[in-house]
This record gives C-alpha cells, sequence and structure tokens, in this order.
C-alpha cells in the first residue's frame, strides 16, 4: 500500500506540522515501507498462537493488600516543617 503525498500532507495538517516539498515525498516513502513490512506481517501463520500483551510472563510484584494500624497524627506531623490546630502549615498563595 503506497502512501501518497495527499496522504502526508493531510496527517501533516493534523498534526499542524509545515512540511517542505522534499519532507513529504521522505515521508511517504517511509511510511509506504513501514506500511509494506506491516502487510508482510500479515502473511505469517498465526494459527494456534494465543494473543499476548508482553513477550514475558509478568507477576505483580506488590504486596497484598492488608488492613494495618495507621501512623497516628502525632507521627505524621512530626515531620511536618510547620503545623497549625493539628494541620500542616503552607504558605500562603496569592491575595
Amino acid at each position: 500500500m503506497a502512501i501518497s503525498i495527499q496522504d502526508v500532507e493531510h496527517v501533516a495538517k493534523l498534526a499542524r506540522l509545515d512540511l517542505t516539498e522534499e519532507e513529504k515525498k521522505l515521508f511517504a516513502e517511509q511510511l509506504s515501507k513501514i506500511i509494506d513490512n506491516f502487510n508482510d506481517l500479515s502473511a505469517v501463520d498465526t494459527t494456534g498462537i494465543e494473543p499476548l500483551a508482553h513477550a514475558l510472563p509478568i507477576v505483580n510484584v506488590l504486596r497484598e493488600d492488608e488492613v494495618r494500624e495507621s501512623l497516628g497524627r502525632e507521627k505524621l506531623m512530626a515531620n511536618a516543617p510547620a503545623t497549625e490546630n493539628g494541620f500542616f502549615r503552607v504558605p500562603k498563595i496569592g491575595d
């Protein structure tokens, strides 16, 4: 499938790109080659091959969620640079 200069101009317009005539010709050739490579892949027999999202088996390495006791306000506020009435005090922004 050949990508035309008009196709490149359309995509360039959507992407708000200002391309020279040389660039349009170059990109049309390059994109056509890319599409041809994908068309070659469609000729491969994939019968019996299951679709997958990743080439390697991935396992969630995060710990299980467990209900635990929270740190408590005192421990949390101990690291705050400034507090006021049990809340974090932050600099005023704007008027």
